[in-house]
């Protein structure tokens, strides 16, 4: 026997179909594009404001503008490509909160365990990429939806650019302050230096190692220190050594190219002497090269681990 109500009794409404909701805020494409022009039309703007009037106040803002800009742009593009089923959350707790971490565990570690020596940029390589890696995965380790080497690529790299963005604002902060005042010239040289050298150093190291950790993380969200990930985070700290050791290997080279008498004890307790006028241009012309070089190693790593993923193709 049915039931049916009885003609007085409320009918209870059936929903109509419901449109799921959205798993991700929906940004523009192509917004990465008006971030780093816009951005550098206000770091330029700053510029010219600041060398007019001379306002140190404006200083902050120079620093920030030219010290975010590229990061920045590079997270959105990677974020738009790439990472739009990832969320904007992670996305910027990956930035902030991860390269606040590894810039405040790099200069820790750093400061006790470190001293002048041949094998400085070594230990300078494996410090920060640990503490980028262990950011990464303090801001992870409540998602263990997000593992693969897709979300490993995009999120590390985001770490990286944190890193990169907070680390360039302090350098160009020692440039512009001086026993003499303030230097505009130091920091902007070292703005622009930093920023066209952004792309192809901390987020291309954290996003190398980043994608083989959570390629291997378990679906219950457990991170697994397997051979490829700990052979994967001693080649991107050779990498980083080598990218900071292009200035010492560069005027190395040029002394032994040039047979001018090489002071190794210098070298070895870490001091290095700078280059004549006669040896300037062919060390300009090394360390580049070596720079190059050691980019184009990290390029070709992390293309090749895109490559094995399908869904790197094939994200929303």
């Amino acid at each position: 026997m049915t039931y049916s109500p009885s003609p007085g009794a409320p009918q209870a409404r059936i929903p109509g179909p419901q449109k799921p909701p959205p798993t991700y805020p929906q940004i523009r494409a192509g917004l990465w594009r008006h971030c780093l022009w816009g951005g550098l039309t206000l770091w330029a703007l700053t510029t010219v404001v600041t060398y007019a009037t001379r306002n140190t106040t404006l200083l902050p803002t120079l620093i920030l503008l030219g010290s975010f800009v590229v990061p920045v742009t590079f997270v959105l593009w990677a974020y738009e490509r790439h990472g739009r089923d990832l969320g904007v959350s992670v996305i910027l707790g990956c930035f902030l909160t991860g390269g606040t971490l590894g810039v405040l565990g790099a200069s820790a570690m750093e400061s006790y365990l470190l001293r002048p020596s041949l094998w400085m940029f070594v230990g300078v390589g494996l410090v920060e990429e640990a503490v980028k890696l262990g950011a990464l995965m303090f801001v992870l380790r409540r998602q263990p939806r997000l593992r693969g080497m897709r979300a490993g690529l995009v999120l590390g790299a985001t770490v990286g650019f944190g890193f990169a963005a907070l680390e360039s604002s302090g350098y160009a902060f020692n440039a512009a302050v001086t026993t003499e005042g303030i230097d505009l010239r130091a920091l902007l040289e070292t703005e622009m230096l930093r920023g066209v050298l952004a792309p192809f150093g901390h987020g291309l190291w954290t996003a190398i190692v980043g994608g083989v950790l959570l390629s291997r993380r378990d679906v219950n969200g457990r991170f697994r220190f397997t051979g490829a990930v700990v052979g994967t985070y001693a080649g991107v700290s050779l990498l980083h050594a080598l990218w900071d050791s292009t200035h010492g290997i560069a005027l190395w080279l040029v002394a032994r190219l040039d047979s001018t008498r090489l002071h190794t004890e210098l070298f070895a307790q870490g001091h290095l002497a700078d280059p004549t006028d006669q040896q300037r241009h062919l060390f300009t012309l090394v360390s580049v090269g070596l720079l190059v070089f050691v980019s184009l190693i990290g390029v070709t790593w992390v293309r090749s681990l895109a490559s094995r993923d399908p869904s790197w193709r094939n994200t929303p």
